[in-house]
């Protein structure tokens, strides 16, 4: 196999790889929205605590424990979440490395599959032109996951806000 024969392979890695850098797109919004779901939950919370308007020391008892376990789920849900939280910015960091490291690669292997068009693809070659698609898969998988572990925190914390709604 011949650089030339491949040569739209590789120009499709390095198109894949230079876009890749948009691909925090993918999770941004997931992890803006889990933030903001978080913090109206927290404010709900915080105008419910302050609810005092219940006449019947009964009543106000009652109302201060359900405020008080909706509170301890959040609590429990924000603690759940704190591993992955730390690691966001990781996560949306490693995205733009790969981004980096595979645009950077798959240019480079475009550059010299031109200089070398009638050349023999080494083994060193093939394994460059994998490595490049593997930066891309990783980048992308990446991002998934955070999205995805995203948006079940926030459906979690949708969630303990609907029953904050139903029982305050």
């Amino acid at each position: 196999m011949i650089w030339g024969d491949f040569q739209a392979v590789i120009q499709l890695s390095a198109g894949l790889n230079v876009a890749i850098l948009s691909f925090v797109d993918i999770s941004l919004p997931a992890i803006k929205e889990r933030r903001r779901v978080f913090s109206k939950a927290r404010q709900e919370l915080e105008l419910h605590r302050g609810g005092t308007e219940h006449q019947h020391p009964d009543d106000a008892a009652d109302y201060a424990a359900a405020v008080q376990e909706m509170d301890r789920k959040l609590f429990m849900l924000w603690q759940e979440s704190s591993t992955f939280i730390r690691e966001e910015e990781s996560l949306i960091r490693s995205t733009g490395v790969l981004g980096v490291f595979g645009a950077v690669l798959s240019l480079g292997l475009l550059w010299y599959s031109a200089e070398h068009y009638g050349g023999t693809i080494s083994l060193m070659g093939r394994v460059l032109i994998i490595l490049s698609f593997c930066s891309l898969l990783g980048a992308f998988m990446i991002n998934f996951m955070t999205a995805s572990q995203a948006g079940v925190f926030t459906k979690k914390c949708n969630s303990i806000r609907e029953e904050m709604h139903k029982r305050l």
